[in-house]
């Protein structure tokens, strides 16, 4: 009887330990994929930032080159 209960355990504890591991690389797959439509959807913005900080410096310079 105490055969049957020390390979039950680690069976038990590998099984427990596979359906982990299963579901954290799962969900690092499913953040993984997330992250990356994010960032799909986010570059346009930043570029639009982007151009659009640089036409205020391009025109924030031209203001202080004919005040002076």
């Amino acid at each position: 009887m105490l055969l049957i209960v020390w390979i039950v355990v680690p069976v038990l504890a590998l099984l427990v330990l596979g359906v982990l591991g299963y579901g954290v690389f799962g969900a690092a797959g499913r953040l993984d994929r997330e992250l990356q439509a994010l960032e799909d959807d986010v570059r346009p913005v930043l570029a639009e930032a982007q151009g659009v900080a640089e036409k205020a410096a391009a025109q924030r310079a031209a203001r202080s080159e004919t005040e002076g």
